[in-house]
């Protein structure tokens, strides 16, 4: 049997290993397809991210896309997409985009927002909210978080 601290020392290469594999994704998004993605967006391979109109992308810093989340930027139905198409779909800071969550195209979503799992949103999010449903509604607003959406407390009470 392996000494324990073997199975750690693996367990914390491959999680270094998986991080590195997220940024080289991201990088290859950036300079291929021309998102506008900050260096430290996280983005789960499992998530969809619309390659139609790649330019109208734009995440910032330290914000993560969960599982199966998916990001449009064109609409077909009224013919705006490619390369002449004028939406920009845009995620704010320190977000989280729950998994299997859809954002709609030209939708702006502002800095510090957790987008609930299954949420749907098809309009404009103000900053420091927290949004869920079918359509997405404002569930909470006055929330804070750290990198990766991660929720802080305030007054003693976690903000969600």
């Amino acid at each position: 049997m392996k000494p324990r601290f073997m199975n750690n020392r693996m367990f914390l290469w491959f999680v270094e290993f998986r991080h590195a594999m997220v940024w080289l994704r991201t990088f290859y998004l950036r300079k291929v397809f021309g998102m506008k993605l900050d260096p430290s967006v996280r983005i789960s391979f499992k998530a969809h991210v619309d390659k139609t109109n790649p330019k109208g992308v734009v995440i910032k810093k330290d914000t993560v896309v969960a599982f199966n989340a998916t990001i449009l930027a064109h609409d077909w139905a009224t013919e705006r997409y490619g390369a002449q198409s004028r939406i920009v779909t845009e995620i704010g800071a320190r977000c989280f985009v729950g998994c299997g969550s859809i954002i709609m195209p030209d939708v702006k979503i502002g800095d510090e927002v957790v987008v609930a799992a299954g949420a749907v949103v098809t309009h404009d999010v103000p900053s420091h909210s927290l949004v869920a449903g079918n359509p997405a509604r404002i569930v909470r607003s006055g929330i804070r978080t750290r990198s990766y959406g991660r929720l802080i407390e305030t007054d003693g009470i976690v903000a969600a």
